[in-house]
């Protein structure tokens, strides 16, 4: 299978299931780390890296063990998830084209459209990377709600000037805001606040969840480097930002159970 495949596959049967009666709706969350390799959790084998939640998650619902990217690299995977389609028909075939930054083309219609569409709240935090500048920007393309940072990563030229991974300012809905804390945290709770103002209003929704972790540069809060305080630091550092990660799905999960949602919630990592 191809990464376009699944995403293919994916937007069929949510579009299918969104056209279900409202309260039978499923919800859906989309979580997509940046730059995780294939063995970096637990569950594929990885010796060292922590991922207690994520291990457990796999193992209670489906993994694919066989699943190709068309690119190894971010933007074309984003693309192809997004839409269904290749990278080499949506027109992100790789991540910054002769210096240039990258974008979904116009006449592909995005996952969050077609829920939109169907009485869906849609929310993208994270890293977008198909594009900064109207028209391609997270809300142009059907998320109702888009806080993310600039670019393929938090600090590059698109973003904002001397962004960091501690207490940034990033993108919510076009407005620069500040932010207090690590950057996925930070992405998580945003998803967290999303999802209980949909599920106050009895809305279905999606939320896509991208952080860019781990990604270099190479950041994560101290406790973190602590627990791989054996490896070399950027090593720790990256170990790090991957368990953190695995710490924000656990508390997303319990969320999830704590609300009532977890049944009627389609979740994809």
């Amino acid at each position: 299978l191809s990464c376009a495949l699944v995403g293919l596959v994916f937007s069929a049967q949510v579009a299918a299931a969104a056209d279900a009666p409202p309260a039978r709706k499923p919800n859906i969350i989309l979580l997509f780390a940046d730059d995780l390799g294939y063995g970096d959790l637990g569950v594929y084998g990885h010796p060292i890296i922590q991922t207690p939640n994520l291990d457990a998650f796999a193992r209670q619902g489906v993994r694919l063990t066989q699943c190709y990217a068309a690119s190894a690299v971010c933007s074309p995977s984003r693309s192809a998830i997004l839409t269904g389609r290749t990278p080499y028909r949506n027109g992100v075939f790789t991540w910054i084209p002769e210096g240039r930054e990258v974008h979904l083309r116009t006449s592909e219609i995005a996952l969050p459209k077609l829920l939109k569409a169907r009485g869906y709240a849609t929310c993208h935090v994270g890293k977008w990377h198909l594009g900064d500048n109207y028209p391609y920007r997270p809300q142009d393309r059907g998320f109702t709600e888009a806080y993310h940072h600039g670019a393929g990563g938090v600090g590059q030229t698109p973003d904002l000037w001397d962004n960091a991974y501690f207490d940034g300012q990033y993108f919510h809905n076009g407005r620069v805001v500040a932010a207090k804390g690590f950057c996925t945290d930070v992405f998580f709770a945003q998803a967290e606040r999303f999802i209980r103002e949909c599920a106050a209003k009895k809305q279905p929704f999606l939320a896509y969840i991208a952080p860019n972790a781990p990604h270099d540069p190479l950041h994560t809060p101290p406790r973190y480097l602590e627990m791989y305080a054996g490896q070399d630091k950027a090593i720790a550092a990256f170990y790090g930002m991957i368990s953190n990660i695995d710490d924000n799905v656990g508390r997303m999960l319990k969320f999830l159970e704590d609300e009532g949602l977890m049944e009627n919630t389609i979740i994809v990592y």
